[in-house]
C-alpha cells in the first residue's frame, strides 16, 4: 500500500478547520484551508463538512496549478495558490466567513486603527478587497491587492483572509482578527472610536514583530517587543 505524501500535514489541515468551527469563527462547508508543500500546496476539498474530510480528500495543487486527488480542490483555490506563489513568506492561509469580519466585509468597512493589536494584520488598517464572485481570478487579484504588505484582509461582501508561516499561526491571526472585528462593531453601537496615529501605530509595528520571541531569538536590529524587567541571576 502506497504511503499517503504529507499525512501529517494533512491532518493538521483537517484540525484546523474542525478547530475553526469550535472557535465559532466559521460555519457548515464555509471557508478553506491550505498549506505549502515542497512541489506546490495541500488544499481542502470543495463542498465537504470538516467532520467528513479524510486526509486522502486533502488535495494538491502543483507549482502550475494544476490538481491531484480524489475531490475538486476548494472553489477558492486560485486566491489560495496566487498567495503562496506570490508570498515567499506565507506557508499557510486560513478563509472563513467569521461573523464580525464578514459584517464589516458587506459594509465594506476595513478596520482602522481603533486598537494597536490592528497592527497583527502587518498594517495601521485591515484592508477590504474589492468585491468579486467567488472562485474566480478578479478575486484572487483583489486579495492579493488587499494583502500588498499585510498579513490580514476582509473581502468586500464575503469574509475574511489570514496568512501565517504555519497553519497554527494563521488560524490565532484569524481568531484575532475576528476579535478586532467584534470590538470594533460594538464600539460603532456606540459612536466612531478614536483612532490611533499613524506614528503610534508605527510605534506599535516596529515592536509587534518581535511579540512572543526571548531576547536569543530577536535579530541584530530587531527591536524588542517591550522592556522587560532585569533577570535575576541563577
Amino acid at each position: 500500500m502506497t504511503k499517503l505524501p504529507h499525512a501529517d500535514l494533512r491532518r493538521e489541515i483537517i484540525a484546523t478547520c474542525l478547530r475553526m468551527t469550535a472557535l465559532g469563527i466559521n460555519h457548515g462547508t464555509s471557508g478553506n484551508v491550505s498549506a505549502r508543500i515542497p512541489d506546490g500546496l495541500l488544499i481542502t476539498p470543495s463542498g465537504m463538512a470538516y467532520d467528513q474530510i479524510e486526509p486522502e480528500d486533502i488535495v494538491r495543487l502543483d507549482h502550475d496549478g494544476h490538481y491531484e486527488g480524489r475531490r475538486l480542490p476548494s472553489t477558492e483555490w486560485r486566491f489560495h495558490y496566487d498567495i503562496m506563489r506570490h508570498r515567499p513568506d506565507v506557508d499557510a492561509i486560513v478563509h472563513n466567513h467569521a461573523m464580525h469580519c464578514t459584517v464589516l466585509a458587506c459594509l465594506r468597512m476595513e478596520i482602522p486603527a481603533f486598537h494597536y493589536m490592528v497592527a497583527v494584520g502587518g498594517g495601521e488598517t485591515i484592508r477590504v478587497a474589492p468585491y468579486a464572485r467567488f472562485g474566480t481570478q478578479e478575486l484572487s487579484d483583489n486579495a492579493l491587492a488587499a494583502l500588498d504588505g499585510r498579513r490580514a484582509c476582509l473581502l468586500a461582501n464575503h469574509g475574511m483572509i489570514a496568512l501565517g508561516t504555519d497553519l497554527e499561526k494563521a488560524l490565532n491571526l484569524a481568531v484575532e482578527v475576528e476579535n478586532l472585528a467584534s470590538c470594533y462593531w460594538r464600539c460603532l453601537q456606540v459612536t466612531r472610536p478614536a483612532i490611533l496615529t499613524s506614528g503610534q501605530m508605527g510605534e506599535v509595528l516596529e515592536r509587534i514583530a518581535a511579540y512572543g520571541k526571548q531576547p536569543e531569538e530577536l535579530g541584530p536590529d530587531q527591536t524588542p517587543a517591550f522592556e522587560a524587567p532585569r533577570r535575576l541571576a541563577s
